[in-house]
């Protein structure tokens, strides 16, 4: 399994920088969250996840990997909707998974050139895929590319993750970019520590 890099410079510039992090991070410890180089099949999964809980999302994903094998263009491609729909998905996104596959087969969208763009570009370019929007971009440069600085305003995990260290009643763009600069450079290792709050990771932190 591979995991997401982060270690002893990322920790310390973020606990130097942030003294209610750092008492996250001293309690959580190292975190160990898992995430597939492969980019095609973390595209196919991030569009799965969409707005399900992760146990649904857990076994549809399961279903189509022992259905499937690898998850790549081809075998996606030679799948009618219905059977891509039958793992247990929408019509919807059945649509924007076979769409995708197409569009890397025929070379029309080179999934590969991601590597090379900075993330507000990788942003841009997912986005002209059906189905694809911010929030599943930024997934994607966490959890597939491994980004260093990404801090997802569109996560609800977040949200919840910056009200409970920060006592805030609400996050606004103006708070939520103030903690996205005093993170940078290492904002998607803070992530991995807003998400283990948001989860209920430290007992006794609750809105």
């Amino acid at each position: 399994m591979t995991i997401f890099q982060y270690g002893e410079k990322e920790i310390e510039y973020l606990k130097r920088a942030d003294k209610k992090l750092a008492y996250v991070i001293d309690q959580v410890g190292l975190i160990e969250r898992a995430v597939n180089p492969d980019l095609f099949s973390a595209l196919v999964n991030s569009i799965v996840g969409q707005q399900i809980s992760t146990k649904a999302h857990h076994t549809i994903w399961e279903r189509m990997k022992k259905e499937l094998g690898i998850i790549s263009p081809a075998a996606i491609d030679s799948l009618p909707l219905e059977k891509i729909q039958q793992f247990g998905i929408s019509f919807r996104k059945a649509g924007y998974i076979k769409s995708a596959a197409q569009k890397i087969i025929t070379k029309e969208f080179d999934l590969q050139a991601l590597h090379s763009m900075s993330d507000k570009e990788v942003c841009t370019k997912l986005s002209e895929l059906n189905g694809i929007g911010v929030w599943t971009a930024e997934m994607l440069m966490i959890f597939s590319m491994q980004r260093p600085n990404v801090l997802s305003y569109g996560d609800l995990a977040i949200h919840r993750g910056l009200r409970l260290v920060y006592n805030h009643q609400k996050i606004d763009k103006e708070k939520f970019n103030k903690y996205w600069k005093r993170y940078t450079p290492y904002a998607s290792t803070a992530s991995l520590y807003l998400w283990a709050v948001a989860g209920g990771a430290i007992e006794g932190m609750r809105e």
